[in-house]
């Protein structure tokens, strides 16, 4: 008998698009029954002001398989960003992991016995809701092909840090890169 997708949590990260529609996602997969499971349910009974997790569906009714936790980096402030958050982030969460099992990354016969916590940043300065959607999409799609694939290697993370670190709220001068 083979062993179980994901005996042991995976974790993904993906950035996608640019200024304030860009999409960022962290995920953590695991199983139930494990710590991904507990996590999950502390995350969902444990709200904090401005940070409300909840089930992504796909549609009203139909969470998206594996159960997949949105987790808001950013408190929804005005009406647009809690349009994006709520709706075309949620949607482009659900879409993607949708598309990561229809493209086998995640096993449709597992399904029901996943998990997905999504660590999600929407900008509250969103402002097109497509855009939002269509990048939170290739970003939850990205992020869940990234901890499949257990990438980046450490290979791959210290020869970009050779070219020092970067993100798009900072990159230090070469002067601050002088050890």
């Amino acid at each position: 008998m083979p062993s179980p997708f994901a005996p042991t949590a995976l974790i993904g990260e993906s950035f996608v698009g640019e200024g304030a529609n860009a999409a960022h996602t962290n995920v953590v997969i695991g199983r139930k029954g494990g710590p991904v499971e507990t996590a999950w349910a502390t995350a969902l009974a444990t709200p904090s002001a401005g940070h409300v997790p909840f089930l992504t569906i796909v549609r009203p009714s139909v969470p998206v398989k594996p159960l997949t936790l949105f987790v808001s980096k950013a408190a929804a402030e005005g009406e647009l960003h809690q349009r994006a958050t709520w709706g075309s982030a949620q949607a482009g969460l659900a879409q993607g992991v949708t598309d990561a099992v229809r493209d086998g990354l995640l096993p449709a016969e597992e399904a029901d016995d996943l998990l997905i916590i999504a660590a999600i940043w929407v900008n509250p300065a969103v402002d097109d809701l497509d855009v939002s959607f269509r990048n939170q999409r290739s970003a939850a799609y990205d992020a869940v092909r990234a901890a499949v694939n257990a990438t980046p290697t450490v290979a791959d993370v210290l020869a970009t840090a050779g070219e020092g670190p970067a993100n798009p709220f900072y990159a230090p001068t070469p002067e601050a890169l002088v050890r």
